[in-house]
């Protein structure tokens, strides 16, 4: 849900229909990167692989914590 949020405010064009088609699957995100962003595709692919990469916030780390 994070990333679905992150996505639409910094990559404007995805639809809340977009993001419920792709529901987590790697070749629709990118057929809907490419559609939506062709001439930035790559940008917007190092984006999303950053993203992934970033450790878990704070409170991320603490709800976990929490409910294990």
């Amino acid at each position: 849900m994070q990333f679905k949020g992150e996505l639409k405010e910094k990559w404007g064009k995805f639809t809340d229909n977009d993001l419920t088609e792709i529901e987590g699957n790697y070749e629709k995100f990118v057929g809907k990167v490419k559609e939506r962003y062709g001439d930035k595709k790559s940008e917007l692919m190092k984006w999303a692989e950053a993203w992934h990469a970033k450790p878990a916030t704070k409170a991320e780390g603490k709800k976990k914590r929490s409910v294990a």
